[in-house]
């Protein structure tokens, strides 16, 4: 059973930048996609990005498009998300998700990881 682990959250001013980090424990079959979504308080979880784990292919939330970045390291089984340019609309709790469909809906993915905080304030 793969296991995914986040890191990378903390709290950073406007304009600032974070790398959040997905850890895999087990294999990630090529079939994979990687997903990150994310959960601000009183609102819905929304999609953020996603990878294809063999191709690399990518998407992301026209929020975010020109900001953040996914990106994977195959060999170590993790997932990237580069933030650059933070707003405080980005403040949420932040999660790593596995799936097999190139979604951005969130019920197509069967694995997350536990979420780590990203805190956006001056």
């Amino acid at each position: 059973q793969v296991q995914l682990a986040e890191s990378g959250g903390g709290s950073v001013q406007p304009g600032g930048s974070l790398r959040l980090s997905c850890a895999a424990s087990g294999r990630l079959y090529s079939s994979s996609v990687m997903g990150w979504f994310r959960q601000a308080p009183g609102k819905a979880r929304e999609f953020v990005a996603l990878i294809r784990w063999h191709s690399g292919t990518t998407l992301y939330a026209e929020s975010v498009k020109g900001r953040f970045t996914i990106s994977k390291r195959n060999a170590e089984n993790t997932v990237y998300l580069q933030m650059n340019s933070l707003k405080a609309e980005d403040a949420a709790v932040y999660y790593c998700a596995r799936g097999s469909q190139y979604t951005s809906e969130d019920s197509q993915y069967y694995q997350w990881g536990q979420g780590t905080q990203v805190t956006v304030a001056s």
